[in-house]
C-alpha cells in the first residue's frame, strides 16, 4: 500500500493518490492533473477511481479531465446530483483497489453531498480516512457554503451527527488525511498540520469533544468569516462542468505583442492582470493593470477580486506564463487571452505610457504624519486585523471591498494616500485597483503593519469594540 499526500500550499489543498498492487485512485484532485497521471507512470500503476469528497467551493476539481485521460469513474458520495456522469456511491459502499479496499462514508454538514472515504490495509484494519471539508486537523469544515436550501444550523446538526456517528467511533490510530490545510477558508481556524489521527482529534478538536449537538451548533456557527464571493462560482463549476485546462492554455498561452495586446486594451471590459511580485510592480506596469502577484496567495484574491465573465490578458515574469494560467484555471477562470511577450520593458521601449507606485519606507510615514495635514493612512487589511491594531487615525478598506468603485467614493482629491496591509502584498494589490479607479495621490508602505508596528513615532491603537 502507497500513500502520497500532494498539497498545494498557495490553495491549502490537499489531493490524495492511494496505490495497492498496481492499481491507484485519487481523492480530490485539483484542475491540473499532470502530477496525478506522472506519479502513476512513474510507479507503473493505472489510476481506477476519481473519488470526490464533495462539490469543492474555494476550488475547481481536476475530475473531468482526469476522467478523460484515464477513463476512471468520477465517484461521489450519496445526495449528490451533477450534469455529468458518475458513480453514485452509497453509504457503507467498498471499492476494491488492488489488495485494500475503500469504504463510502457519508457524512453530510459540511454540504449535504459530503462523504469521507475510509481507507482499509490488506487485512481489512481501517488505516486512514480521506475526510475532504468534513474533518480538519483541530477544526471542521463550515456549515454555511452550501447552495442548497438548508441553513446553516440545519447542516451543522448533520455534521454533528457525522462526526459522532461515523468518525468519532473509528479507531484511535485512523490516519487523517483531510482535504485542506492552515490558511483554508474552508474553515473557521485550521491547524498548523496537514494529518492527524482520530485519536489526537478527540483529544484536541473542539468539535469532537463532549457536548450537546446545540453546543456544538452555536461553536461551529459562530464568528464564520465571510466566505469569498468566488466559492459559489466554484461549486457551481464543479457541479455542472467545464472547458479542459488545455483548451484554456491553447488560448491563454498566445503571446502578443504590444500593438495585440492594445488592442485588446481598447475593449473596456478588458482585465489586465500582472502577475509579478509586489516590488516589481511598483517600479513600473502597463496603466490600469491589477496587481495579483504569483508570491501569495494569488488564486484566492484573484477569484475574489476579479470578474469570472470578461477578458483577462496578462504581464508575467518570463517564464511565468504557464504558472499564471494554471493558477487562474485552478479557480475557475477561462477566458484568458494571451500574455504580453517581452513583459513590461516590450511595452516601455515600444514608446507605450509606463506607469508607477511610489513606495516609501516606514520612518518616511513616521516623519510625514505631524506636517502632512492631508495625509491619510489607509488600512486594506480585515476588519479584525485593524481592530487588533492599527495606526491612530486610519481609515479601514479592507481589499475585498475595493472591488466596489463605490467604496472609495469618499476619498478625496486633496488627501494623501499612505496604504498599508499586513506585510506588504494586499497593499500593492490596493493600490493597483485605485489606479484602476483614477486614483494617483498614493503610496505603499513598505512592510506593512509588521514593519509600522515596531516604528517609533507611529501610535498604534486598538478597536476593543470590535474584538470583544
Amino acid at each position: 500500500m502507497f500513500i502520497k499526500q500532494l498539497y498545494t500550499g498557495c490553495l491549502s489543498e490537499a489531493a490524495y493518490y492511494i496505490e495497492s498492487d498496481g492499481i491507484a485512485a485519487i481523492v480530490d484532485p485539483l484542475r491540473d492533473v499532470d502530477s496525478y497521471l506522472q506519479l502513476a507512470r512513474e510507479r507503473n500503476a493505472t489510476i481506477k477511481y476519481i473519488f470526490e469528497s464533495h462539490f469543492h467551493a474555494d476550488f475547481v476539481s481536476g475530475h473531468l479531465d482526469l476522467q478523460k485521460a484515464t477513463g476512471a469513474p468520477i465517484v461521489y458520495g450519496p445526495n449528490t446530483e451533477t450534469h455529468f456522469p458518475i458513480h453514485l456511491a452509497k453509504d457503507g459502499e467498498i471499492f476494491q483497489l488492488g489488495k485494500v479496499s475503500i469504504e463510502v462514508l457519508h457524512t453530510p454538514g459540511h454540504t449535504v453531498e459530503s462523504t469521507c472515504y475510509l481507507l482499509r490495509d490488506e487485512t481489512s484494519k481501517p488505516h486512514a480516512v480521506f475526510t475532504g471539508d468534513t474533518l480538519f486537523v483541530g477544526e471542521v469544515g463550515r456549515p454555511d457554503l452550501s447552495s442548497g436550501e438548508m441553513s446553516k444550523e440545519e447542516l451543522a446538526s448533520l455534521l454533528y451527527d457525522s462526526l459522532n456517528g461515523k468518525l468519532a467511533s473509528l479507531p484511535d490510530d485512523v490516519i487523517v488525511y483531510p482535504a485542506h490545510g492552515p490558511g483554508s477558508n474552508c474553515g473557521k481556524n485550521l491547524g498548523p498540520a496537514t494529518s492527524s489521527t482520530i485519536g489526537e482529534e478527540k483529544q484536541s478538536n473542539y468539535a469532537l469533544q463532549s457536548q450537546t449537538k446545540e453546543e456544538f451548533i452555536k461553536a461551529v456557527t459562530t464568528d464564520l468569516p465571510a466566505a469569498p464571493l468566488y466559492f459559489p462560482i466554484n461549486a457551481r463549476i464543479n457541479k455542472e462542468g467545464y472547458d479542459s485546462l488545455d483548451k484554456i492554455m491553447e488560448a491563454a498561452l498566445t503571446p502578443l505583442s504590444p500593438a495585440d495586446f492594445k488592442k485588446w486594451m481598447e475593449n473596456e471590459d478588458t482585465i489586465i492582470l500582472d502577475t509579478r511580485s509586489a516590488g516589481d510592480f511598483t517600479k513600473q506596469f502597463v496603466p490600469g493593470s491589477i496587481s495579483i502577484g504569483l508570491e501569495g496567495r494569488f488564486a484566492e484574491w484573484a477569484g475574489s477580486l476579479l470578474p469570472f465573465d470578461k477578458p483577462i490578458i496578462l504581464v508575467t515574469e518570463e517564464g511565468q506564463e504557464r504558472e499564471s494560467v494554471v493558477r487562474l484555471a485552478r479557480v475557475g477562470f477561462s477566458q484568458i487571452h494571451g500574455y504580453l511577450a517581452g513583459g513590461v520593458e516590450a511595452w516601455r521601449q515600444a514608446g507605450e505610457e509606463i506607469d508607477l507606485i511610489i513606495d516609501v519606507e516606514v520612518d518616511e510615514l513616521a516623519m510625514d504624519m505631524p506636517y502632512d495635514d492631508h495625509l491619510v493612512a489607509v488600512d486594506v487589511r480585515r476588519e479584525a486585523e485593524f481592530a487588533d491594531g492599527h495606526v491612530r487615525g486610519a481609515v479601514n478598506f479592507p481589499l475585498n471591498d475595493l472591488t466596489d468603485p463605490g467604496s472609495m467614493a469618499n476619498i478625496e482629491e486633496l488627501q494623501n494616500l499612505y496604504i498599508y496591509c499586513g506585510s506588504g502584498y494586499r497593499s500593492v494589490i490596493a493600490a493597483s485597483l485605485m489606479k484602476r479607479q483614477g486614483i494617483h495621490n498614493l503610496r505603499n508602505v513598505l512592510g506593512g503593519f509588521n514593519a509600522i508596528r515596531v516604528q517609533e513615532g507611529i501610535e498604534i491603537v486598538k478597536d476593543n469594540s470590535v474584538l470583544n
